[in-house]
């Protein structure tokens, strides 16, 4: 390892950011992504220079960008997305990629490549942070967090599918082709995923669950790799790979060992959130460019795109049922919360020298500042709503605290 001392830092950076997010938390509850974000800027070449890459540094961050996408695939919960909301959220995503599109061409002078970049970027939505937040809240399990959990899952695959067809390098029709073999190959796989797994599965996952065997943990990292592998193979994003195994893990957890499906994810989320995803994060702020920002970034300008492109669509075709204004305004705030697909999305740009550095940097600034920002906006709204409208808003339980 060429620099040993860049790990070593990495890691205690990795510490030490959620203990500033508990010491800040009393009076402005931060995401800890944040923290891990602005201290590999700090340690980063525009501010201290200490952190140096290398070959391993490189690839602990790729694995924590595929680990980070995988748990957001697992967050979908397919019994709850379907029917008449999910046609609402694919048509409200749709509007916003055509919208993001367009303002993008505007933005770069009809740049198509720097347009497909920066507007894929402005659709996306950050289920994995937003979920935590309205289950804390007592707000995921009625009516309400279904319709957020909808419109965010498409907010995830969205953007995912959209990198698949658009930055790959081949012509629409190729890549079209090519994504149909691939989900044809998935299908096959949710169909394996969601038959009956035979008795000594279970059992072994009993067994083995708190030894060194873990045979739950590494079969969930084998069907990790193996979707990777695969993405590899047929030329796509490995990102596509990453969130359909995520999907395929929730179907085989709850169908084979749904008593233990829990505790499983708390091991591999203690891989992902322990140590990869953090790593990941510290790294993008290291290659943070913050002087390209100071010069000429906009992400002001970007967070307001993020709202009315994302936001405005989700509040104009909210469901029915999701009555009142400060609801609707709610889940366009939930949806328009984004970070770790701007992040992935930009760092593609930038390697396939599609973007600039100040872009890429302006986006992912404004991203940050959407994950603080819109969450506690949300929960204004709707409190309001109840205060002033002496009803509760659908899904919402007895509230004991608030981790926003």
């Amino acid at each position: 390892m060429e620099y040993p001392g860049t790990l070593v830092l990495i890691m205690a950076l990795a510490v030490l950011a959620p203990l500033l997010g508990y010491a800040t938390g009393r009076w402005l509850p931060v995401p800890v992504v944040i923290f891990e974000i602005v201290l590999g800027v700090l340690i980063g070449p525009d501010v201290l220079g200490w952190a140096h890459h290398d070959q391993v540094i490189d690839t602990l961050s790729d694995l924590g960008l595929s680990m980070l996408i995988f748990l957001a695939g697992y967050e979908i919960r397919f019994a709850e997305v379907r029917g008449d909301t999910l046609r609402r959220a694919g048509g409200a995503w749709v509007l916003s990629f055509a919208a993001g599109l367009g303002v993008a061409l505007l933005l770069s002078g009809a740049d198509l490549s720097k347009s497909l970049v920066i507007g894929t970027a402005l659709t996306s939505t950050a289920l994995g942070a937003v979920l935590p937040i309205l289950r804390d809240s007592g707000r995921l399990e009625g009516r309400f967090g279904s319709v957020v959990m909808a419109f965010g899952s498409v907010g995830e695959f969205g953007p995912i599918i959209a990198m698949a067809l658009l930055f790959s390098g081949r012509s629409p029709g190729a890549a079209s082709a090519v994504l149909a073999v691939f989900a044809v190959v998935t299908a096959g796989a949710v169909f394996w995923a969601m038959r009956p797994r035979p008795p000594w599965f279970a059992h072994i996952v009993a067994a083995t669950l708190h030894s060194s065997g873990q045979f739950a943990v590494r079969f969930v990292m084998l069907l990790l790799a193996g979707m990777l592998g695969l993405a590899h193979v047929f030329g796509l994003d490995t990102l596509l790979g990453a969130f359909a195994a995520g999907m395929l893990t929730r179907l085989v957890l709850q169908g084979s060992v749904p008593e233990r499906s829990d505790a499983i994810l708390e091991r591999v989320e203690a891989i992902g959130f322990g140590f990869l995803v953090p790593f990941f994060y510290i790294v993008t702020g290291i290659d943070f460019d913050l002087a390209a920002l100071l010069d000429g970034g906009r992400p002001l300008v970007l967070l307001l795109l993020f709202l009315l492109v994302r936001g405005v669509p989700a509040y104009l075709l909210a469901p029915r049922d999701l009555t009142g204004r400060g609801p609707r305004a709610a889940l366009g705030l939930f949806s328009s919360t984004c970070l770790p697909l701007v992040v992935a999305i930009t760092a593609i740009g930038l390697d396939d020298k599609v973007i600039g550095a100040g872009e890429a940097a302006a986006l992912v600034a404004a991203a940050m500042v959407s994950v603080l920002v819109f969450p506690l906006l949300a929960f204004r709204l709707l409190r309001r709503e109840e205060d002033g409208g002496g009803r509760a808003v659908p899904g919402r339980a007895a509230e004991s605290g608030e981790a926003w």
